[in-house]
């Protein structure tokens, strides 16, 4: 099953994240476990452009979902070209999705995912409202 990105979202940032040899499995391209490592190096590479730091504290970020959609095998060497976009925020959540191409050829998407971000109050265990300089940051 495919999961379709919405067409009503917000590019928010890109990444130039290398691809490893160490990514690579038997088959000679990318483990499919290492996308999500690609998707989660984007939104945090998001995060910090905007001073958001993903250590622990009273409250933070937290991911509820992910998926991935596979489109064309990647393989190293080579340099990854990752958009991340945002949509769907709310009071205590924001739906991210990102695009995973080469530099080399960026108009061909070879993988595209995303996740839910949800802040939460640590000490309470609970979802929280974003604090509002962070909420600032995902006006559609």
């Amino acid at each position: 099953m495919r999961i379709e990105i919405p067409e009503d979202k917000k590019l928010v940032h890109e990444s130039i994240i290398p691809v490893r040899w160490g990514d690579m499995d038997a088959l000679g391209h990318v483990n499919n476990a290492v996308y999500f490592r690609y998707i989660e190096q984007a939104r945090v590479n998001w995060l910090d452009s905007f001073g958001l730091k993903v250590t622990k504290g009273d409250a933070g970020v937290v991911v509820v979902n992910a998926f991935c959609n596979f489109l064309k095998q990647i393989a190293y060497p080579a340099d990854l070209l990752v958009k991340t976009y945002i949509a769907n925020p709310s009071r205590v959540g924001v739906d991210t999705f990102n695009v995973i191409s080469l530099t080399t050829e960026p108009d061909t998407v070879y993988a595209n995912g995303g996740a839910t971000m949800v802040w939460v109050d640590f000490i309470a265990q609970k979802a929280a409202a974003w604090p509002p300089e962070i909420k600032a940051k995902f006006d559609l």
